[in-house]
């Protein structure tokens, strides 16, 4: 039987890191970069207090977020020698059940929806494995939390991390 592995959306496959700042410079004439928030939380990263719920919760904002480098090509392997599930929160901005699931179907069409698990808490997910930027999800996760470097994590040494897709790819190979 496959060992199984959660992969968080946000943060993972999705580039919401660059989609938030080329929606803060395009809106407010700024040339805001990844070293400026790199190290501080979601919530103080960006001047404007408030605008990174203020863009999560426009219609069409997922619709429209980048895939992570080699993200594609990483679960496509990965799916390969394990059994994947895509574990996103999606409860808070109720449009994201349904953006969340066209993007995935866009860009991961090869993830079948019985493998997609749009929820509220992660603390439910009980898979081998656990790759996520979010250490709100990993406190908790009794299998091997992997953190997905971050601006809001890169301080944090709790966790494996994995800098890019191809360091996942590489690591977990080690556990197949």
């Amino acid at each position: 039987m496959k060992k199984t592995v959660a992969v968080d959306m946000d943060g993972v496959l999705a580039d919401v890191e660059n989609h938030f700042l080329n929606l803060y410079n395009q809106n407010f004439g700024t040339k805001l970069t990844y070293e400026d928030i790199k190290g501080k939380p979601e919530r103080e990263a960006f001047p404007d207090p408030g605008v990174v719920m203020k863009f999560a919760s426009t219609p069409g904002f997922f619709r429209t977020v980048p895939v992570m480098k080699d993200a594609v090509e990483g679960l496509k392997k990965l799916c390969d020698i394990f059994d994947v599930y895509v574990v996103s929160s999606a409860m808070e901005f109720p449009q994201f059940l349904e953006e969340k699931y066209d993007w995935l179907a866009e860009h991961f069409p090869f993830i079948h929806w019985k493998k997609i698990v749009l929820c509220g808490d992660k603390k439910i997910v009980n898979t081998d494995f656990m790759i996520d930027d979010h250490c709100k999800n990993l406190d908790f996760f009794k299998g091997t939390p992997i953190l997905f470097s971050a601006f809001h994590n890169i301080d944090v040494d709790k966790y494996v991390r994995v800098d890019n897709w191809k360091d996942v790819v590489s690591l977990l190979k080690i556990y197949a």
